[in-house]
């Protein structure tokens, strides 16, 4: 009778544990058809591609209950290609991380989005990916660093706040693990964060970040400060980003751009989405702007699946060659001072 009621205690106890606990398979398949009528060489590229809306991922998330208000977590994520299965292999190079979080707010310890990018981005009404994305997060310079478009860090421990009364704040550093680029040092070191106010309609946030990289070998510091802002006017939304990128190096000088971004949405029959934005990228190095203007649309099945269609003009001026991204069907750019055109539309499913 004792050992009955000893087991009995047991899987009581074992079934509360497990009770506290929860690990959740999700994702995003995003595919869809796309066409750009110039590349490098200027000829139409078009084929079948993804994340026209948003990123393709499949992932693993769970969380512990410690007691407390004390929460244990983890989260793994890689990207998925629909359109060929991910020939290359699956990975977890979107985030792979393990956290903590309480009423003092959540540290991770990863691979993960750098803060600056987790909150900045959120203004850009492409949710930085498909044709339309604002490009200002990228490797400008061409340094030679791993993510030296200011996206994503190695070796990250990062923390984000609570929510004051609307302010809130996240901010991360990144280890070197000592690498080395020719005479560069600390390559791959990332320091920044942000500060924010998100309350009712109005949304603000300021963020500031520095990286460790190397161009043609030579140590550079990758610079990089953004502000992006929104509102709510009822139903409709208007938000925008201005962004300054310097990549400083020891020898040669250094290399900035000033991105601008402005774009406004509204709900259409109560079950899509209009979208229109506009992007200017003054590439000072080069003395170059370029203009990238898109119109989307995304329609909603359901709560997991919607339709999209996005239309993206590209104007380069003189030296400019930035080239619209259409994941799967052309990633690169154009000869100086050709225009682009693009088009994509598809379906997203999420689970």
């Amino acid at each position: 009778m004792k050992k009955s009621l000893i087991a009995l205690a047991v899987l009581a106890a074992s079934g509360a544990a497990m009770a506290q606990s929860s690990v959740t398979l999700f994702g995003i398949v995003d595919t869809g058809i796309g066409y750009v009528n110039k590349n490098a060489s200027g000829d139409n590229v078009y084929g079948l591609g993804g994340s026209g809306n948003t990123t393709s991922r499949l992932g693993l998330r769970g969380t512990e209950d410690l007691g407390g208000g004390l929460k244990a977590g983890f989260w793994l994520e890689g990207e998925i290609f629909a359109d060929d299965g991910n020939n290359a292999g699956f990975n977890f190079k979107r985030r792979s991380t393990v956290s903590l979080s309480g009423n003092f707010g959540e540290v991770r310890l990863g691979r993960d989005l750098v803060p600056t990018f987790a909150k900045l981005t959120s203004y850009d009404l492409f949710s930085a990916t498909g044709i339309g994305q604002f490009m200002g997060f990228r490797n400008w310079a061409t340094g030679q660093g791993a993510d030296d478009n200011g996206i994503r860090a190695n070796n990250l421990v990062s923390y984000y706040s609570p929510n004051f009364n609307g302010f809130n704040a996240g901010f991360g550093y990144a280890f070197d693990e000592k690498q080395t680029i020719g005479t560069a040092n600390s390559v791959g070191r990332y320091v920044g964060g942000y500060v924010a106010y998100d309350n009712g309609p109005l949304s603000v946030s300021l963020g500031l970040a520095q990286q460790k990289t190397a161009i043609a070998n030579l140590a550079t510091d990758r610079n990089e400060m953004t502000l992006g802002a929104s509102y709510k006017f009822g139903v409709a939304k208007v938000t925008g980003l201005i962004q300054q990128t310097k990549f400083k190096r020891d020898i040669g000088g250094e290399v900035k751009t000033n991105s601008y971004m402005l774009g406004a949405s509204a709900p259409v029959g109560g079950v899509g989405e209009v979208k229109l934005q506009y992007a200017l990228y003054d590439q000072k190095a080069i003395d170059s702007k370029a203009h990238q203007l898109t119109l989307g649309y995304v329609h909603n099945l359901s709560k997991r699946t919607a339709l999209y269609g996005n239309l993206a003009f590209l104007k380069n001026n003189d030296k400019s060659t930035l080239g619209l991204q259409a994941k799967g069907v052309y990633v690169g750019g154009v000869a100086a001072g050709e225009s682009q055109t693009g088009v994509q539309v598809g379906v997203r499913h999420s689970f």
